[in-house]
Order: C-alpha cells, then structure tokens, then sequence
C-alpha cells in the first residue's frame, strides 16, 4: 500500500498517518462503495481502479455525473463530512478497484499541518466542479446520441483501451433513458462508423 499512496506525492509524514488510521478496501467490478442517505464516515482515496458517481432521484432512476481515478476523491463526501450530511450519491465501482477509506475527523487537522493535503482537498472541489459543469451541460445542451458517445469515450478512456464492456440496459441506466433508445443510438452510431457492436461489449473506432 505504501506505493500506491507514495505515488500521489504526500509528505512523508502524511503517507505514514494515511497508513496508520487508513482502512484498504477493494472492490470488485459493479460493488457499490456509497448510496444516498448512507452514513459518509469516511474519505475515500482510490488507489487504482475507478469509480461511478451517480445521482439518484427519488424513483431510483439514475444519472451518471462523473468518474473517479487513481489519485482522486470524491468531494460530494468531502462535502458531506464537513456538513455531517449523509450521503446525495451513489458510488459503483466501474473495474475492480482498491481505495483507502480516511476518518473523516483528519480532515480538518491534516489541512492545517500538510500542505499537500490541502491542496489535494482543494484540487479534488476543483475537479469535480468541473465535473459537474459537463455534466449538467451535456443534459441541457446535448442530444442523447451526443451523450452516449461521451459516455463511451469516458469508459474507453478509463481502461486505455477501445472496448467498452456494458450491456445496453446498463448504458440507459447510467443515462436515465429507456433500453430502447441505447439500441437505437446505438444503431445509429455504428452507422456512423463511430462504433462495432458485439455481445456486451462495444468497440469504439477511435482514429
């Protein structure tokens, strides 16, 4: 573990507190880490592997917000720990993944003795605000054909590879659509060239 977390530049002295009060945990492909209304006690810190945050409506159905990699945490917990919330997402592990759970009572304190904590924590709001703004601009200014293609290129892209392992209910899941309108689209961009559609698994002609 101590390379993994060696590898996201901390000072010594930090890796070594991450190591003593840090709980490793793996996941396997499509575990769930969080969900709404779930307690957040702790900070995640993936460490290989990647993460799915989802936004659940009251319903159930779900929307995909963004991705979790080597290095990041996610803020909505940071958010939630500061504000003693539960949690407003769901966490899905995307691959099989390993991350260090952080009690959520080192947070404040490590900010004011690290310096690389702090700017960890402000980098993380960074990213996900950001995040968020593709997020929310590809459900108001998108086509849902427009969606589905980002949505592959970022599954793609997780892996380093041109294959994306989804059935087609799994992608209208993440795009809260109908099963019926992936195929479609799905269709529509192998039309196009864009893709090549097999069982499970969809190849993305990426020049």
């Amino acid at each position: 573990m101590t390379t993994n977390i060696q590898s996201l530049h901390f000072e010594p002295k930090l890796v070594e507190e991450i190591e003593k009060v840090g709980v490793l945990k793996k996941l396997e492909m499509g575990a769930e880490l969080m969900r709404p209304g779930m307690p957040v006690r702790s900070i995640p810190i993936i460490l290989s592997g990647s993460l799915r945050i989802m936004r659940q409506d009251e319903g159930g159905k779900e929307t995909f917000l963004y991705f979790l990699t080597k290095g990041d945490t996610c803020a909505m917990s940071l958010t939630c720990c500061t504000a003693n919330r539960p949690s407003s997402v769901r966490a899905v592990a995307e691959d099989p993944t390993e991350l260090i759970l952080v009690p959520v009572e080192k947070l404040d304190y490590w900010m004011s003795i690290f310096p690389s904590w702090k700017t960890f924590v402000f980098q993380a709001y960074q990213r996900r605000f950001e995040d968020l703004l593709e997020a929310v601009d590809s459900l108001a200014f998108q086509k849902m054909d427009e969606r589905i293609w980002r949505l592959l290129k970022k599954k793609a892209a997780l892996q380093e590879k041109r294959y994306v392992y989804a059935t087609h209910q799994e992608l209208a899941d993440e795009l809260n659509t109908s099963r019926e309108v992936v195929t479609r689209l799905l269709k529509k961009l192998e039309g196009m060239d864009k893709i090549k559609t097999h069982r499970n698994r969809i190849e993305l002609m990426l020049k």
